[in-house]
């Protein structure tokens, strides 16, 4: 169902003229960044991106689009930064294992970082979103995490790092299930210790070679 907030930000034109910005426009996203990742898409409204912001409604249609478009800008950049530690680990691990176990340490102290709101943002925001056009994005890019550690895995395997039979489809699955059971651990209360623990469990049922 689209509400009626829902339909005037997407009837809102995009504005591209007017009077210079008197705002710092990577301030003013990275605000947006910190609201939509405590409180999710659906529950940050226009009006409270342009309260914590600082702008006006028009200025944030002009430099940002509407409410969705601001939203999706929000994610590439948290998806280069905050969330970049699995890519990285995934990319210089010498093995899947290692890279898998580096990324969930990784995202007990991240996870857990009182520097800004708790768990993962991309996990977080489309969990009670209702538009398949801010929740899509979201399941296409934790499904792509997945099969690039399925990928891995599979070379792995075929390298002798993992045993013939290895089901690669479910053990990347499950790396995927951790991450983002952690996540909302982390939103309810979990320590850093504690998500450091269970990413020890959770390495413990990897098959050896």
């Amino acid at each position: 169902m689209v509400n009626a907030q829902d339909a005037h930000e997407r009837a809102a034109p995009v504005r591209t003229r007017g009077r210079p910005r008197s705002f710092d426009r990577a301030t003013a996203l990275h605000k947006a960044l910190m609201a939509f990742w405590e409180h999710g898409y659906e529950a940050t409204s226009v009006s409270d991106l342009t309260r914590i912001m600082g702008i006006g409604a028009p200025s944030l249609y002009a430099a940002f689009g509407a409410k969705r478009t601001l939203f999706e800008e929000v994610v590439r950049v948290y998806a280069d930064t905050h969330a970049v530690f699995g890519e990285r680990a995934l990319a210089e691990g010498p093995t899947a294992r290692a890279a898998v176990a580096r990324t969930l340490r990784e995202a007990a102290a991240a996870y857990t970082d009182p520097a800004h709101p708790y768990g993962c943002l991309i996990v977080h925001a489309a969990a009670n979103s209702n538009s398949p056009e801010v929740g899509e994005p979201l399941r296409d890019r934790r499904n792509a995490t997945i099969a690039a550690l399925e990928a891995r895995i599979r070379a792995d395997i075929a390298a002798g790092h993992l045993p013939p039979g290895t089901d690669a489809g479910a053990l990347a699955r499950h790396t995927g299930a951790m991450i983002q059971g952690m996540s909302q651990q982390a939103r309810d209360g979990a320590s850093r210790a504690e998500l450091e623990a269970l990413a020890e469990i959770a390495m413990a049922i990897w098959p050896h070679d």
